[in-house]
């Protein structure tokens, strides 16, 4: 159960000062039974004149941030101590009905999930389809062993780049240049498990090595991946860009059903065109020590608090 100090620093540049539209930031971590939030801050500069924290339709914690006035820089310092327990692989524990493959999710379950397992990009030639259907056995094939050989399969087959730049390949894409970012990889395998009948969901956050030695791809930056609902143990993660099942050393951030609903950092500015220069974005996630807890009152200390 590791502590854990996050920065995430996102500056923009401007040739003169411009205005600021309206911008929403998705980088506070999303708490739940695994991941814990001590501390948390989030400094913009210049200062806003107000900021409004709102959860999405996903429940992800999103900061609305309005300015009301100019600058040459903009910047979004994201800082927190948390607590990461990971559950260890042996942890999924799939219903019956569903450890292989193919399964119908149970009725109570299916109306939740349909937009989750509706496709999102056009395959005219049935591409992804071809493809996704290699890791299905002729007979019925293992739930788990599908989505561990699909994991694997795009970290071992295809060529890892990264790429600053805005943007996502498709799923066809990515397939046909056998290579691309986390976020690329991510899309081909929630459209490909898409394309089996699986629910499927984004995931954007952060990447750590938790042991020093495994060499995770796609830390000092933002980092995708996918979750699937297995039945018995819910949404479980994958990791295609490191072929890693589980959510050890991936820290959630926002969970979607669609890439462009979880951008870290989204808005506008207005100025003289050209004006833009340059974004820089920093990320790093360190293994901290255990905060000090509070020392408890000594007793002789204590008072009775006075009634109402």
């Amino acid at each position: 159960m590791p502590f854990l100090n996050l920065s995430h620093v996102t500056t923009y540049t401007y040739k003169q000062a411009v205005d600021f539209g309206e911008h929403r930031i998705m980088v506070r971590p999303r708490e739940s039974f695994d991941l814990r939030l001590i501390e948390s801050t989030l400094l913009i500069d210049p200062e806003p004149r107000e900021v409004r924290w709102v959860h999405d339709v996903f429940g992800n914690s999103v900061a609305i941030a309005s300015f009301d006035r100019k600058a040459k820089r903009l910047r979004f310092d994201s800082r927190t101590l948390l607590q990461h327990s990971p559950a260890e692989l042996e942890h999924v524990d799939i219903e019956d009905y569903a450890r292989t493959y193919p399964f119908t999710y149970s009725a109570e379950d299916m109306p939740d999930l349909l937009r989750s397992i509706e496709r999102q990009h056009h395959d005219p030639l049935r591409q992804i389809d071809r493809w996704a259907r290699r890791f299905v056995g002729t007979g019925q094939t293992g739930t788990l062993k599908l989505l561990s050989d699909m994991t694997t399969a795009i970290r071992r087959e295809f060529t890892y780049v990264s790429r600053p730049e805005k943007g996502t390949q498709s799923p066809i894409e990515t397939l046909e240049r056998r290579k691309g970012t986390c976020r690329d990889y991510a899309m081909l395998m929630i459209e490909a498990v898409r394309a089996l009948g699986f629910a499927a969901r984004f995931v954007s956050g952060y990447v750590y090595d938790p042991t020093d030695s495994q060499g995770r791809v796609g830390g000092g930056n933002t980092h995708a991946w996918v979750r699937v609902y297995l039945p018995g143990s819910g949404w479980v993660e994958f990791d295609p860009t490191n072929g890693t099942i589980g959510n050890a050393g991936l820290i959630r951030v926002a969970i979607a059903r669609d890439i462009y609903q979880a951008v870290p950092i989204s808005g506008s500015w207005s100025g003289f065109p050209g004006s833009f220069i340059d974004m820089t974005v920093s990320v790093d996630v360190a293994i901290a020590e255990p905060p000090v807890p509070l020392r408890p009152p000594n007793r002789t200390d204590a008072k009775e608090p006075v009634p109402c």
